[in-house]
């Protein structure tokens, strides 16, 4: 989105980039930011797994696919409680 655009809404571009998003899943900046970073931890731990998978295929057989599975049930469950 332009910063023109961004600013005929009444918003500013450092909101836009920043706050618009995590405020849209009630969340702060900084709740976000943590939310993602775990997301990021354990997407690059199910990768790791993967790669040890493919090039071994009796190690981490289902590894990765937990994890993701888990992560799905936490996106589906963020604001359940």
């Amino acid at each position: 989105m332009s910063q023109n655009a961004q600013t005929k809404r009444g918003g500013t571009l450092l909101g836009y980039l920043f706050l618009d998003h995590p405020a849209k899943v009630s969340e702060t900046y900084f709740q976000h930011m943590r939310f993602a970073l775990g997301f990021a931890f354990w997407l690059s731990v199910a990768g790791c797994a993967a790669l040890v998978h493919a090039v071994i295929p009796a190690l981490c057989e289902t590894t990765a696919s937990r994890i993701v599975l888990r992560m799905s049930d936490r996106i589906n469950n963020r604001h359940a409680t």
